[in-house]
């Protein structure tokens, strides 16, 4: 008889933040670290690496731990297919911690077809709700942004030009444009002296020219 394995799945949006919480939870579960899957990415769907290699070790009877279904994903549709694929398909089961006295879909399945009845319903309900919040959480950002944009602030990684650059930068661009223009120094090592990748160097070099010729 095959030996039932617990699996641990954890997620955060993106890679700043932090899984610590939801790992813990994890391990204090007795999940061997192993056996616990971690992605850093939107929950939008299900093409994440580690929530797909975790899918791929699970068999008939292994349980998978999740901390809340919004972890799980934030798609309506595909919540309720990944959940169904999981336990029905493959016959294991699912514990959403933060709702494990309701969801916990080892449950459902002693209840028989009122138990699949009443497990659709449970599942569309919460699945609708995180899939709101997703939206809610998408359209503060926008509104966040369009505020910034009023307020003419630059969103995104800072535009490098001529009048950005410190007092070090600007000394060292006057000191050694006149190496660069005789080939005493290469544009790589001209690049480096001023801390630029190539594509700022030329266009700082093609505006510092252009201010020469004024």
């Amino acid at each position: 008889m095959t030996e039932t394995k617990i699996f641990g799945y954890v997620r955060v949006s993106d890679k700043g933040q932090n899984v610590e919480r939801q790992d813990i939870k994890m391990i204090e579960l007795g999940i061997n670290e192993r056996d616990i899957f971690i992605d850093k990415a939107s929950g939008k769907d299900f093409d994440r690496p580690q929530y797909q290699a975790m899918k791929l070790q699970l068999r008939a009877g292994d349980l998978v731990y999740i901390d809340a279904l919004d972890r799980l994903g934030r798609n309506y549709d595909e919540i309720k297919s990944e959940w169904k694929d999981i336990t029905r398909n493959i016959n294991a089961d699912i514990i959403i911690l933060e709702n494990k006295e309701l969801f916990d879909s080892r449950k459902f399945k002693t209840m028989g077809d009122m138990g699949k009845l009443m497990e659709d319903q449970f599942l569309s309900l919460l699945a609708y709700v995180a899939e709101q919040e997703r939206k809610k959480m998408l359209q503060r950002q926008k509104e966040g942004i369009a505020v910034a944009k009023a307020k003419g602030k630059h969103l995104g990684r800072p535009q490098l030009n001529l009048s950005t650059l410190n007092k070090q930068q600007k000394a060292d661009l006057e000191g050694n444009y006149q190496a660069w223009q005789d080939k005493t120094i290469t544009g790589v090592q001209f690049a480096e002296i001023l801390g630029l990748k190539k594509n700022s160097f030329y266009k700082i070099v093609k505006e510092y020219q252009k201010s020469l010729e004024e």
